[in-house]
């Protein structure tokens, strides 16, 4: 028994349906096809049959449509977008008819008038990416019109097809004056995340960096600098990174950021490019916030030739120590745009971040941080880092003297962390937190323990290694502790935390019966938070230590400017006895 024989042909196909048309018909149902069926009879349907098109399916809002030619697809396409711009000039942005159209050229199977196969598939899914107004052909179809289409093409990568098993290259087609000098247009501000989508929650695609020479070297250093950032960012808690086989699909750096988003769900794109200039060597980074197209961050960092695959750990490190606050405030601002049903546990994470990192260390800013980490904790029971964070923030608010002492607090917050640490022992960050915790609270020993092993799961843990610092001071080891805090300052040279850390460090330096250098501490970290009254307060300490009464009132007053509610007893609980006692000779200033 023979089987029956498939009918095949190479043909030219063309996909085109009406953006946002659900919302059309929700808002104007008889304006909406009024539009669509005037579309059809002056522009659409005249411009196939002139170029001998067939259409040979509709699905109320879509077409497909069968050429000869690709060229003669291609040609119909540009006309009918342009004709309908053109109509759309008097029309409100939100009630304008826009189609989307990709076009493919690739072997049919035919069936009665019927199209089926690849070459239709592959069509429908450009199409689908393409912007409203705008066009998407694949690479076969680039190849057979270049040089017979009035437009520019702008290379999008291998794009990953829903369906279709091999990355397909495709062109964006760039025509007409709505396409900007530099081949940008609406598809760079077009793209916005799918509902279930990971680009809901601050997800990130790092590309491959591009290499600004034929120097094989650099290759070599450009392809690790990638991956080394890829696995750096995945310690970042509350960021969902792409994987490597994923994001290093779009090499193309030409592709656009909303393509590469659309196609792998992301938010954001880190990008980069690693150049020779003599001796040293030059890395450029920069990071896009998809929906906008806006660069949210760049940063350069040079390493003498010899050394770049030495010294490529720390210029991965580096990128990331300044990525990690643009991306952590790019995601805040994101929060603050959606309503506050919609927010989830993670985007209340960052909102706590966001509220200490916005108004400074005060009541207000901790009190809003602790109910932001509550209703994190309201939303999911299990998120450890929240609770370590809660716990943190509760015991630092108490050794501060920024709230009343209370038995219960502190009962709650050692609760807390010892939670945090149960509900997840493999995360560094959770157990930098809930160490820190217990031992600013009085556990120390506790809290060493399980500091170190916060450090040992991610030696780069700068809070860990801090807190694990100031710990061991608090036991008597001042040498060893400061040695520990200055280390942790340095893995983090762009923290947010730094001015905090910095007094911190100060406070035991004076301890330590080294008060020029708690001075200096102290007027670094005042540099770093001009709000932060803390600093002052050490370096009226220390100034009155050395004996300089005047400049110790000066720096008191400033102090009491920045807390005009400071008392003798905060200084007591937040700087030692001894401190509140050197400063009682100074504290009655105006």
């Amino acid at each position: 028994m023979t089987e029956a024989r498939v009918e095949r042909r190479l043909a030219a196909i063309l996909a085109a349906d009406v953006a946002s048309y659900s919302r059309l018909m929700g808002a104007d149902e008889e304006g909406t096809l009024a539009a669509l069926r005037a579309h059809r009879r002056e522009i659409i349907d005249p411009k196939i049959a002139a170029h001998r098109g067939r259409i040979f399916k509709t699905t109320g809002d879509g077409l497909l449509i069968e050429f000869a030619s690709v060229v003669d697809a291609t040609r119909c396409a540009v006309e009918v977008q342009l004709g309908i711009k053109e109509r759309n000039i008097s029309v409100p942005q939100d009630k304008r008819l826009e189609l989307r159209i990709g076009i493919n050229v690739g072997d049919v199977i035919i069936e009665d008038d019927d199209l089926f196969g690849d070459g239709v598939n592959v069509a429908a899914r450009l199409e689908g990416l393409a912007e409203p107004g705008g066009i998407i052909i694949s690479a076969a179809a680039h190849d057979a019109v270049l040089n017979h289409v009035k437009a520019e093409f702008r290379d999008l990568g291998g794009l990953l097809l829903r369906n279709i098993e091999r990355p397909v290259r495709a062109f964006q087609v760039m025509f007409g004056p709505g396409d900007d000098a530099n081949g940008a247009s609406a598809i760079e501000h077009s793209w916005r995340p799918q509902a279930g989508s990971a680009a809901e929650g601050p997800s990130i695609a790092v590309r491959p960096f591009k290499v600004l020479s034929e120097n094989r070297e650099l290759e070599f250093l450009a392809e690790g600098l990638a991956e080394d950032v890829i696995a750096l960012l995945a310690r970042v808690p509350g960021f969902f990174v792409i994987s490597r086989a994923s994001s290093f699909a779009f090499r193309n750096p030409e592709t656009p950021a909303s393509i590469v988003a659309q196609q792998l769900g992301v938010r954001y794109v880190l990008d980069g490019s690693v150049r020779g200039a003599g001796n040293q060597v030059r890395v450029s980074t920069q990071l896009a916030e998809a929906p906008t197209g806006r660069i949210l961050w760049s940063g350069k960092f040079e390493a003498t030739r010899a050394e770049t695959l030495e010294l490529q750990d720390d210029i991965a490190r580096g990128i990331i120590i300044e990525l990690e606050p643009a991306l952590t405030q790019a995601q805040v601002t994101v929060i603050r745009r959606q309503r506050p049903e919609n927010v989830d546990a993670w985007g209340c994470y960052h909102q706590a971040a966001g509220a200490l990192g916005g108004k400074g260390w005060n009541e207000l800013a901790v009190t809003e941080a602790q109910n932001f980490l509550r209703r994190a904790l309201e939303l999911d029971g299990d998120f450890a880092l929240a609770r370590g964070q809660l716990a943190l923030l509760t015991a630092l608010a108490e050794t501060t003297g920024l709230v009343e002492h209370s038995a219960e607090r502190i009962q709650e917050a050692l609760a807390a962390a010892e939670m945090a640490i149960a509900a997840d022992t493999g995360s560094s960050e959770v157990l930098g937190y809930a160490g820190c915790a217990l031992a600013d609270l009085g556990y120390t020993e506790r809290g060493v323990e399980i500091l170190r092993q916060a450090l040992e799961i991610d030696p780069s843990n700068a809070q860990a290694e801090v807190a694990l610092g100031a710990a061991l001071a608090m036991t008597g080891d001042l040498d060893a502790g400061i040695v520990r805090m200055r280390h942790g300052i340095k893995l983090s040279p762009r923290d947010r935390r730094l001015a905090f850390w910095g007094w911190g460090l100060g406070g035991f330096l004076l301890r330590a019966d080294r008060p020029e250098e708690a001075l200096e501490e102290a007027r670094i970290a005042a540099r770093r938070d001009p709000r932060l009254y803390l600093p002052p307060i050490l370096e009226a300490v220390a100034q009155a230590a050395l004996g300089r009464a005047e400049l110790a009132r000066g720096a008191l007053m400033a102090a009491r400017r920045l807390r005009p509610k400071l008392t003798q007893q905060e200084i007591e609980r937040s700087h030692g006895r001894r401190a509140a006692k050197i400063l009682s000779g100074v504290w009655d200033v105006n």
